[in-house]
C-alpha cells in the first residue's frame, strides 16, 4: 500500500450557510469555532491506517453508493482497485451504485464500466439477500454510505440485511462511518413493529440521531440483527452537535442540506395526498395541492431526473414554499407536524388525506387518529417525547462520538 492516501480532508463541518453564519463564528461557543478547535471531518473512510490492513489477502465485497467518495475526485472503489485489493463484488442500495434511481425504483444488476467489478443489487423488487453461492464469494463486506439518520431512510436497511447475512457465512463487516447531519437530536415516536417495512426496519424513533456505525453496533447489541463480526471506523473530529454539511447529495431528491433538514418533517406527506414537491426543483422543501384554497405560493410538478412520475404531475398545485425557512429555526422546532396538519385542516378530507404510507413513516396509529381529532402538533409530540427520552438512554452505551 502506497504510505500516504489523498484524504478527502475538505469534507468540512460547517454550520449550514445561512445569514447568520458569520454571527454564530464569532461566538467561542458556536459549533463554527469548536469545529476550528477540532481541525474539520474526517470520514471513517480516511483512517486508512484503520482498515486496509484488515483487507489485504481477502476476497473484499462493497456495500456502497455514490457517497462514498475516499477524496473529491476517487470513489472507494476506484481505491481499491488502484491499490490492488482483491475486490470480488460491488452490492449497491435504494438509488443504484451510482445515486441515479428515483425513490422506490427497482435497480438491475450490472457491471461498474470503471473497474469492471459486478454489480449486485439489493432494490431490484427481488433481492432481499445475496444468493448463497454470493455469499461464499467474499470474507469481508466493507460499507460506506452516506446516511441522513431517519427512520424511512433506506440505507441502513440494506446495510442490516448483509449484516445478518454475514453473520450467516462468517463474513467480516467493516463499516466506515460518516457524520449525521441530522445526529445533533432525536425525534418522532418509536415503530410499532406492527407497521415494519422497506421504510421503516427497527423499534426506533423517526429520527434517531445515530450514524451508521453506531446504529449497525444498536442493532447487532439489541438482537435486531444478527451478531456478525462488525467493525466501525469512526469518524474524527465529529461529535452529536456537529452541523455537518454533506458535499455530495445522498439521493436525487435530497439535492440541498436545506432539504436534508426539512425531510423528517416533509417526508411524511409520501403517506397523504399532497405533493411534497417531486418533481420540482425543490423537493421536500415545498408542499401543495390543486385544491388548496387561500394560497398565493404555486408551482406544477412535471417528470424529471428525480421523479418519472410525481404526484399531481402537470397539475398547478397551490401550498407553502418552506425554501427561506432559516435552519435554526429547522433544528428548534425537529420533527414538525404543523406542515401536514396545516394541508389537513385546509383540504378538510378526513381520513381520505391519509395513505397506508403515513403508518409506516410515522411508526404508530396514533399520529394520524389525533390528527382526526383535532391535536395540535405540539399536543402530539408531547405523546411521543417519552418514547424520545427513553431511546436516547437505551441508544446510549452504542454511541462512538459524544452527545
Amino acid at each position: 500500500m502506497r504510505k500516504m492516501f489523498t484524504i478527502f480532508a475538505t469534507l468540512l463541518v460547517v454550520i449550514s450557510c445561512g445569514t447568520s453564519g458569520t454571527a454564530r463564528a464569532e461566538r467561542d461557543d458556536s459549533p463554527v469555532a469548536k469545529t476550528a478547535e477540532r481541525g474539520a471531518v474526517e470520514v471513517g473512510a480516511a483512517d486508512t491506517a484503520a482498515y486496509m490492513p484488515l483487507l489485504r489477502d481477502r476476497r473484499v465485497a462493497v456495500l456502497a453508493n455514490h457517497t462514498a467518495m475516499f477524496s473529491a475526485e476517487e470513489h472507494i472503489v476506484d481505491m481499491f482497485h488502484r491499490e490492488g485489493i482483491n475486490l470480488v463484488g460491488i452490492f449497491s442500495p435504494e438509488h443504484g451504485f451510482r445515486g441515479r434511481a428515483e425513490a422506490g425504483a427497482a435497480v438491475a444488476n450490472s457491471v461498474d464500466e470503471r473497474t469492471g467489478v459486478a454489480i449486485l443489487s439489493l432494490y431490484n423488487g427481488n433481492t432481499k439477500r445475496p444468493a448463497d453461492d454470493v455469499m461464499r464469494s467474499f470474507d469481508v463486506l466493507v460499507v460506506d454510505m452516506q446516511d441522513v439518520g431517519l427512520r424511512f431512510y433506506t440505507y441502513y436497511i440494506s446495510m442490516l440485511r448483509m449484516v445478518d447475512a454475514c453473520a450467516d457465512f462468517g463474513c467480516e463487516v467493516i463499516v466506515l462511518d460518516r457524520p449525521n447531519p441530522n445526529g445533533h437530536y432525536v425525534d418522532g415516536p418509536i415503530l410499532d413493529m406492527r407497521y415494519k417495512s422497506g421504510v421503516g426496519w427497527l423499534p426506533i424513533p423517526v429520527v434517531h440521531g445515530m450514524t451508521m456505525g453506531e446504529i449497525a453496533q444498536m442493532a447487532v447489541g439489541e438482537g435486531w440483527a444478527k451478531r456478525a463480526d462488525l467493525k466501525v471506523i469512526k469518524c474524527k473530529n465529529y461529535d452529536h452537535n456537529t452541523h455537518y454539511v454533506l458535499p455530495i447529495a445522498p439521493s436525487p431528491n435530497l439535492p440541498t442540506q436545506h432539504s436534508i433538514y426539512l425531510y423528517p418533517s416533509t417526508c411524511l406527506f409520501e403517506g397523504t395526498v399532497v405533493s411534497m414537491g417531486r418533481g420540482t426543483d425543490s423537493p421536500f422543501e415545498v408542499y401543495g395541492h390543486p385544491a388548496m384554497s387561500g394560497r398565493e405560493f404555486s408551482y406544477t410538478p412535471q417528470p424529471n431526473a428525480g421523479s418519472k412520475t410525481p404526484p399531481h404531475s402537470g397539475k398547478l398545485c397551490y401550498g407553502v414554499d418552506l425554501r427561506a425557512l432559516p435552519d435554526e429555526q429547522i433544528w428548534r422546532e425537529g420533527l414538525n407536524l404543523e406542515y401536514v396538519i396545516d394541508a389537513y385542516r385546509d383540504l378538510a378530507m378526513d381520513d381520505k388525506f391519509f395513505t397506508p404510507m403515513f403508518e409506516k413513516l410515522i411508526g404508530v396509529d396514533w399520529v394520524r387518529t389525533m390528527i382526526n381529532e383535532g391535536y395540535s402538533a405540539a399536543e402530539i409530540k408531547a405523546r411521543w417525547a417519552e418514547d424520545v427520552e427513553r431511546f436516547k438512554q437505551q441508544r446510549r452505551k452504542y454511541l462512538l462520538y459524544n452527545e
